[in-house]
């Protein structure tokens, strides 16, 4: 949902004015000199392009079935003349589905092997057949550009190294480490959201660094609110967050209980900074999507609207759909992102981005946004999102994009998958067909897949995964 001639402009300026402070007050140009010598620019020259989706800087998703395989999503943004690397095989039939299917290119697959953990992939490429592989790459074509799932230190390592023994420029589509930490950690995205759209732009917060404190926000937090919770401030998919009523803390021994049951189960790294927040009551958190581009090519541009699905009491992200909102929502969504997009442009952020929100009250009505938290990174709602984008010409058409659990399909494989579902399966080709297919590689072992199901109207799309796919699956 790009800017149209009859949406109000925001100011910008007062955006980046809020960013270039927090960067003096942190001293960030400091911090990002030893990374000025990767980072990408519009006028760089067009390179093959190595796409990797690596997930550990991340805590706890090693709690997601078949996480070690979500690093085949990097797939889906390469093409010819590209490279991705995984550590895990892919899924049986799935470049053939890639590329003659939905038309995706042929770029080159390396299987790395393990540095670490299965889901290390930037540092399974620092090694071995697959860093041997990718320097002659960027020596043949006088350099690379690195477009990872998240601009981590391992990211960067592996640019500098590949440079060094390439003799050729590494470029890295993302923002540096010091920037992408600014996105993701929730308590230094809060202070930005807080300067640029002041504090009522926030769920109310607290922050402390040591458990009485955090017992203590906690319970006077409790005061006033109906449900409270407790944050970890670098996980993803609410996987570090928790949620108590208030009626429940009802002394100083029942708050410190719950925090100690919370940092013993999140393994708090003693004087790390914890959020308590008011857990507001309302089911529409919608999000926003964004692409910025580097400093001085371009303003950041608002690449969708999406109402989140979220499932049980932490509100575990599971999929996405275009937003249903009113327009005056919408507006209102639009206006905050850019503008905080653009102090995050004045930081030094570049690549994918997108922005968690809660929308209270009633949204036909007086209603009232805050901002949640930021992704800064690609996920679960910009992948099928610029999948779409990739595969369709013209407008994006209604659809549902989620990740779905079937157990009665554990053991089965993409073909078994494909001649299931039929003619329904879409061509990119012909354009015809429903469903779309990705993230398969959980499918074998966890009956786990994501699906994007495309509808002649908003009612159709759901009513393809919720209903259409179980049926054709025989479930």
């Amino acid at each position: 949902m790009s800017a149209t001639p009859g949406d109000s402009v925001p100011d910008l300026g007062r955006a980046r004015l809020a960013g270039r402070e927090l960067g003096a007050d942190i001293d960030l140009a400091s911090q990002l000199r030893p990374y000025e010598a990767h980072r990408w620019g519009l006028d760089d020259p067009a390179l093959p392009i190595l796409h990797l989706d690596d997930v550990s800087a991340i805590p706890f998703l090693a709690d997601i079935a078949g996480v070690e395989e979500y690093q085949h999503r990097g797939r889906l943004r390469a093409g010819d003349h590209d490279v991705y690397v995984t550590v895990t095989p892919a899924a049986e039939r799935y470049e053939t589905y890639c590329r003659d299917t939905l038309h995706m290119g042929t770029p080159e697959h390396l299987v790395a092997d393990p540095v670490g953990p299965p889901i290390a992939v930037a540092r399974a490429c620092t090694a071995g057949h697959a860093h041997a592989r990718l320097a002659e790459i960027a020596r043949g074509a006088g350099g690379m550009t690195i477009h990872p799932y998240m601009g981590i230190e391992d990211v960067w390592e592996l640019a500098a190294m590949l440079s060094v023994d390439s003799h050729a420029p590494v470029r890295v589509i993302s923002p540096p480490p010091p920037v992408t930490w600014i996105a993701n950690d929730k308590a230094l995205f809060g202070e930005l959201v807080a300067r640029v759209l002041g504090r009522e732009a926030l769920v109310e917060t607290r922050i402390s660094r040591d458990a009485a404190a955090i017992a203590t926000s906690l319970r006077m937090l409790a005061q006033h609110h109906d449900r409270v919770g407790l944050k970890r401030t670098r996980c993803a998919s609410a996987m570090g967050n928790a949620v108590f009523s208030s009626r429940d803390i009802q002394s100083e021994r029942d708050a410190a209980r719950m925090v100690q049951e919370f940092l013993s189960r999140t393994e708090w790294p003693e004087g790390e900074e914890v959020l308590a927040v008011a857990w507001l009551e309302t089911d529409l958190s919608p999000s926003t999507q964004l692409w910025i581009p580097p400093l001085g090519f371009g303003e950041p541009h608002l690449d969708g609207i999406y109402e989140q699905i979220l499932m049980g009491e932490e509100r575990v992200f599971v999929g996405s759909r275009p937003s249903t909102l009113p327009d005056a929502v919408n507006q209102e969504l639009r206006t905050g992102a850019l503008m905080v997009g653009a102090a995050l442009q004045q930081l030094g952020y570049v690549g994918r981005c997108s922005f968690d929100h809660l929308v209270t009250g009633d949204p036909h009505g007086d209603f009232r946004v805050v901002f949640t938290e930021c992704n800064g990174r690609w996920g679960g709602t910009s992948t099928p999102m610029s999948l779409l984008d990739r595969l369709l010409h013209g407008p994006r058409p209604p659809y549902r994009a989620q990740d779905v659990v079937f157990p009665e399909l554990i053991g089965s494989g993409l073909p078994d998958l494909l001649e299931l579902v039929g003619d329904l399966a879409f061509q990119t080709e012909s354009g015809e067909g429903r469903f779309i297919f990705y993230n398969l590689g959980p499918l074998h072992g966890h009956g786990k897949f994501d699906v994007i199901s495309i509808g002649a109207d908003q009612d159709d799309a759901e009513r393809g995964v919720v209903e259409i796919l179980p049926k054709r699956l025989g479930l």
